[in-house]
């Protein structure tokens, strides 16, 4: 089982930032896959960005390209969502998972831990 906590969202304004953090805890130690999603009202959750395991390469949605940024500090298990460029269709619901297997970094199916969510608002 691995635990996760997601923080750092916000109110922010169009164009600034907002730095997602996710915390792991548990079974740390397994090599996994941790992906970033997000789901606004009345919408399905979808992809945002991932990072394979031991941040060896990244994914990102076209919505995220160029303006996300996603990363990870294995010594402290933490993973990082930075958001620049923010623009009120980002508004949602951001969550952290992580999943184990060669699936779609984009499937949200696949992965089988999931954080509580961190809200990030932008205003126009």
């Amino acid at each position: 089982q691995v635990q996760l906590v997601e923080s750092g969202g916000g109110l922010v304004q169009a164009g600034g930032s907002l730095r997602l953090s996710c915390v792991a805890s548990g079974r740390t130690h397994l090599m996994y896959d941790m992906g970033w999603f997000r789901q606004a009202p009345g919408k399905e959750r979808e992809f945002v960005a991932a990072i394979k395991s031991r941040g060896s390469s990244t994914y990102y949605a076209e919505s995220a390209k160029g303006r996300f940024t996603i990363s990870s500090d294995n010594a402290q298990n933490t993973v990082y969502l930075q958001m620049d460029r923010l623009k009120p269709e980002d508004t949602a619901i951001y969550y952290c998972a992580a999943r184990m297997g060669s699936a779609r970094l984009d499937w949200t199916k696949g992965y089988a831990y999931w954080g509580q969510g961190t809200q990030a608002t932008v205003s126009s």
